[in-house]
């Protein structure tokens, strides 16, 4: 290869693996659990490129940075990657961030312990924040010291940093009414953690009163707009697993048998947990959508729904990571950062209907 000739870069890689890029840039973090084989194929095609890993002095770069640009994720790791949202929004990222070269160093943050949250000290160029919990708040002073971009996909990281949003409460009031049209007055809705303790128990106002997690709030005013009053309940994660324990809940009384004040539709606030109360409601011998409306949000493509199609509100994941990595990359280049906003599209499907007379 010649002097002048292009340096590989990670979507190169990823491209000659045949992975998303977000895929390759975790297999040389070395921060997430990557199945052997999928290792194997990325570490080959990295070979055949002579790609070794994040260039500190690309060209895009100003001497002395590191390269890398810090992504905190809330929550364990493990459970970010079994979420396809999060993994769309890495991927537009990744793609982003490999125009300048650019490597992805991920950090959790950590509501345990009284240590300062990693970022404070990390060798990074720029931090990218998916959401902001007052914990990582309090440190972006810090940050912001050091002279490092800041970028926060859907959260309030406080003034001048740009944010990536979406349109959660108009979106979620959007498929609260829709349940409504149908004529469903009594519902519920299982939501996304509240704060960082992510604790699975009915919606109160005084949990409402003490919640951090910026979209879950916005998603719940949007369904309490047309349901101001309804029962709900919230889980630990968006993962199937917490959707149907969510779901028993809302359904089912102590004994397992079906309670007599349920529901006859369920708004959640994923996919993932639509999936999952779909799943217990089926267990408990009710059909879904003739006995009970499910409707769900982001718009992924759901596994265990057989042949149905879920109702549900579809947003644009990859372009949210890539308007964040975009603005990583101005704000590098001694450009103002901007904040980007993006709106949900309804989806029709299969899983809701009228309630039965």
């Amino acid at each position: 290869m010649s002097s002048t000739a292009r340096r590989a870069t990670i979507a190169d890689v990823a491209r000659e693996a045949g992975v998303s890029t977000s895929t390759a840039s975790v297999v040389f973090s070395g921060k997430v659990n990557v199945a052997d084989a999928t290792r194997e194929k990325v570490l080959a095609a990295a070979a055949v490129l002579g790609y070794t890993g994040p260039d500190p002095r690309a060209a895009s770069l100003r001497t002395g940075r590191s390269g890398i640009v810090a992504v905190v994720l809330g929550g364990e790791l493990r459970h970010a990657f079994l979420d396809p949202v999060t993994t769309a929004m890495m991927d537009g990222l990744s793609d982003a961030l490999a125009a300048i070269s650019a490597g992805i160093l991920l950090l959790r943050d950590d509501p345990q312990g009284d240590e300062a949250p990693p970022i404070t000290e990390a060798p990074v160029d720029a931090v990218v924040l998916i959401g902001c919990s007052g914990r990582t708040r309090s440190a972006l002073e810090t940050v912001r010291q050091r002279g490092l971009p800041v970028v926060v996909i859907e959260g309030d990281a406080g003034e001048g940093i740009p944010q990536v949003t979406l349109d959660n409460r108009e979106a979620s009031a959007e498929m609260a009414d829709y349940v409504c049209q149908l004529g469903h007055t009594d519902v519920a809705t299982v939501t996304l953690a509240l704060d960082a303790e992510r604790e699975r128990a009915p919606i109160t106002p005084a949990r409402v009163a003490a919640a951090t997690v910026d979209v879950t709030l916005d998603r719940l005013a949007g369904f309490r707009e047309i349901y101001p009053d309804a029962a709900g309940v919230t889980a630990a994660a968006s993962l199937v697993d917490e959707g149907m324990i969510a779901a028993r809940t809302l359904l089912a009384d102590d004994t397992g048998s079906l309670r007599a004040d349920r529901p006859t539709a369920i708004v959640a606030q994923s996919d993932l947990l639509a999936v999952g109360v779909i799943r217990a409601a089926e267990e408990l011998g009710l059909r879904v959508p003739d006995d009970l409306t499910v409707v769900g949000f982001d718009g992924i493509n759901a596994d265990g729904l057989g042949s149905l199609r879920l109702t549900t509100i579809a947003q644009p994941a990859v372009a949210k990571g890539r308007a964040a990595g975009e603005q990583v990359a101005r704000m590098l280049a001694g450009e103002p950062g901007e904040s980007v906003h993006f709106t949900c599209a309804f989806r029709e499907g299969e899983t809701a209907a009228p309630p039965a007379r």
